[in-house]
């Protein structure tokens, strides 16, 4: 999974499907406010109206969910478990909800559910065979999702539906222990428990929360050892590292949890307060170990991906290297463009950019290379990691090159706006020389204007054009003869003046934060925590000033200025960081390596992409047996059981009707 930092945390999901007048091939898609979604137009108004009343009544009467998607043809991926257990990825699905895939044309299904989930896999494939392939068989699309529904409701508990009854008593049992999954885990729908929402119940209640969340932690904590061993022996111990840091801080934060719980349990009397208190950080800390897990289960559940369908993914990545590839020159004629007109401070956060773009995608065809021989010779786990390094390596090198684009689009509108902005101070300043004087203040506001003015016209000026620097200068230009004019402008135009420059300075800032966005995340490998930090501050500052941008200017000005000056920090922060790095025998200023190895490997340390094989020559020979447990895997050679406590939406079932 490729990094996203500070502003990209808020990212919406993107509807990745595209319709055609015949049969059309669909990606993973985006789900709805409503149950149903028909792409593939299988449904009429009435049957779509059924479906959809049926699976609320599912919801409102079992705490079920579950969404039925038809299109014609499963694409990226193409197998119907794959596609439909990555639309509930992506969709955020939780262990109580379920997803029904159906692609007409193509005439294969998967129903998606959670192991942690109250209905069993074995129930989710006797629903299938039993219940929605008769109906998908006779072309009753809104019948197969009515049958769905009943044959979840019946497994979590609206009636036996035919299963044995000890298996209705197991899912009892299971459902308390999703109960204690929800109170802890942030989840679709974001129902309660958290510590966020602790001021609003009652002592006895949070108390009974924390002891919840406390027991569900743990046992997610131990499931994922379990895990991660049969991880190592699959993937070796670099590919897992940070896996086991996960657990490590998991670990940490469960522990300290235990603690303020032996102090509520032991004989020292407590305060309401401090049980308040105490409880509140319990679920906090649960809170933060199944986030540490959480972070990195989609990396794992990627090499599983990555694993199971090697060769499509080699050749994938293949076609996006080489698609990056051809973009590089184009990127290198943009920055030499780029570099005839603005000062090198205006370009320093891309001068090196193609360069490593390079680096990069050298790096990438040595890890396809390698991930090509690892297929042919059966061995699915060190291609998967191989893949993973390739695509992360193609990703930077994607974000490299465009992020040559985005600064030159960048540097174009500070331009036109630093334009504009001179011709309305000019205005402002012969407005404030007709005022009177008494005290000559106003006319050291001008004096002081202007030599701001004159400094941004100097930065605009020449083949070294500086145009944030510009804008910088212009801001106080503007605060200079803001002191004086105030007086002779009426409201609207006080008004419109400080939008203006409000305007300005979040473009300014988002410039910055962009900046700095790209060049961390293409040189992590060496940044530290102090750039990180600001760059998180400065995204954090930048959306609050957009928040405030309408009902209130004047606080959203002073987030947007904090913003640029954070993002500011950031970047040499990380120029600094590279810097150190470049001259500690990592990469030298060409971005090639100052000792042994070549600069395709060090590009890679400064992505911060580098795992297992290119660092001291593979895995043991003991880390490529496969696990003693073959009941806990799949075909594809890894436990169906998935890092983390949130279990896995891995499994056998669906097929064709």
């Amino acid at each position: 999974m490729r990094a996203r930092w500070a502003l990209s945390l808020t990212a919406a999901l993107a509807l990745m499907f595209a319709a055609t007048t015949s049969a059309s091939a669909t990606d993973p898609v985006a789900l709805g406010s409503q149950y149903v979604l028909d792409d593939a137009g299988a449904l009429s108004d009435s049957e779509r109206t059924a479906a959809e009343e049926r699976l609320e009544r599912l919801s409102s009467e079992t705490d079920v969910d579950l969404w039925v998607v038809y299109v014609d043809e499963f694409t990226n991926p193409s197998d119907a478990e794959s596609w439909a257990d990555q639309t509930a990825i992506d969709n955020g699905l939780g262990p109580n909800q379920y997803l029904l895939a159906v692609a007409v044309d193509a005439r294969q299904y998967y129903l998606s559910g959670d192991s942690a989930g109250p209905v069993s896999f074995d129930q989710l494939g006797q629903i299938e065979q039993q219940l929605i392939q008769p109906e998908l068989s006779a072309e009753d699309w809104s019948g197969a999702a009515i049958a769905a529904a009943d044959g979840l409701q019946d497994a979590a508990g609206g009636g036996t539906g035919g299963f044995p009854m000890w298996i209705i008593v197991v899912l009892v049992v299971a459902a308390i222990g999703v109960v204690a999954w929800v109170i802890i885990r942030r989840r679709r729908r974001g129902v309660g428990g958290s510590a966020g929402g602790a001021d609003a119940v009652t002592t006895a209640e949070l108390a009974r929360r924390a002891a919840s969340a406390l027991v569900a932690t743990d046992d997610a904590l131990k499931t994922s050892e379990q895990e991660l061993g049969f991880a190592k022996a699959q993937f070796g111990e670099a590919a897992t590292a940070p896996f086991q840091q996960a657990l490590a801080a998991a670990r940490g934060a469960l522990d300290e949890a235990f603690t303020l719980q032996q102090q509520l349990d032991d004989s020292e009397p407590d305060t309401e307060q401090q049980v308040r208190e105490w409880n509140t950080r319990i679920l906090e800390l649960c809170e933060n170990a199944n986030r540490e897990l959480d972070e990195k289960a989609a990396d794992f559940d990627e090499l599983r991906r990555l694993e199971q369908n090697a060769p499509a993914a080699l050749e994938r990545i293949r076609t996006e290297s080489r698609t990056a590839a051809g973009a590089l020159d184009a990127a290198s004629a943009t920055l030499a463009t780029l570099t005839g007109r603005y000062a090198p401070e205006a370009l320093a956060t891309i001068a090196d950019n193609p360069e490593q773009a390079r680096d990069r995608l050298a790096f990438a065809e040595e890890q396809l290379a390698a991930a090509q021989t690892a297929i042919e010779g059966g061995d699915g786990g060190e291609a998967a990691i191989s893949l993973r390094a390739a695509e992360e390596a193609v990703g930077q090198a994607e974000l490299l090159e465009q992020a040559i684009d985005k600064l030159a689009a960048d540097l174009a509108e500070a331009e036109k706006t630093a334009a504009t902005l001179i011709a309305d101070i000019e205005g402002d300043i012969a407005a404030a020389g007709s005022l009177p004087d008494p005290d000559g203040h106003v006319a050291g506001a001008i004096a002081a204007a202007r030599t701001q003015l004159d400094g941004a016209r100097t930065d605009l000026a020449g083949p070294d054009t500086r145009p944030l620097a510009a804008l910088e200068r212009l801001e106080g230009a503007n605060r200079q003869i803001d002191t004086v004019i105030q007086q002779v402008r009426d409201a609207a135009a006080q008004a419109e003046r400080a939008r203006q420059m409000l305007g300005q300075t979040i473009m300014k800032a988002q410039a910055q934060v962009s900046a700095a966005e790209d060049y961390i995340t293409a040189r992590r490998g060496a940044v530290g925590a102090e750039a990180r930090t600001r760059l998180a501050q400065a995204g954090a500052s930048l959306v609050q000033a957009q928040q405030l941008q309408a009902g209130d200017p004047q606080t959203a000005l002073q987030h947007a200025q904090r913003a640029d000056q954070l993002a500011g920090e950031a970047i040499r922060s990380a120029q600094s960081d590279v810097g150190s790095f470049a001259g500690g025998g990592g990469l030298l200023p060409t971005g090639r390596s100052s000792g042994g190895g070549g600069g395709d490997l060090m590009g890679a340390v400064l992505g911060g992409i580098l795992i297992n094989s290119a660092v001291g020559g593979g895995r043991s020979s003991s880390s490529r047996r496969t696990t003693s447990r073959p009941s806990m895997r799949t075909s594809g050679g890894l436990s169906s059981s998935s890092f983390g406590g949130g279990g896995t939406r891995r499994r056998r079932g669906g097929g064709r009707f």
